[in-house]
């Protein structure tokens, strides 16, 4: 499936993942291949992306490597929806 990362700046990540898990409002939630349509407040916490994960030099920094192995964007709040196998996470 496919996955984008969206600030307020810039587009942070944009690539193809095998999974993505997210800080919902009621408790944290994986999102993968062919998942049912779904759009979701985000509560702080961190997204964290499952896959083969090729970040820009540009925003490499403000992920970090969770305990689990996985590259994690720290978040305050933010908006996620899946549909047609796209992804979208919009961050603040």
């Amino acid at each position: 499936m496919h996955l984008e990362i969206v600030s307020p700046e810039a587009t942070l990540f944009s690539g193809d993942v095998t999974s993505v898990t997210v800080p919902g409002v009621n408790g944290e939630f994986q999102v993968l291949d062919n998942h049912a349509p779904i759009v979701s407040l985000l509560q702080q916490g961190n997204v964290k992306i499952g896959g083969e994960v090729n970040l820009s030099e540009e925003y490499a920094l403000k992920f970090i490597k969770s305990a689990d192995g996985k590259m994690a964007l720290p978040i305050s709040s933010g908006t996620m929806e899946m549909r047609d196998n796209k992804v979208i996470v919009l961050v603040d």
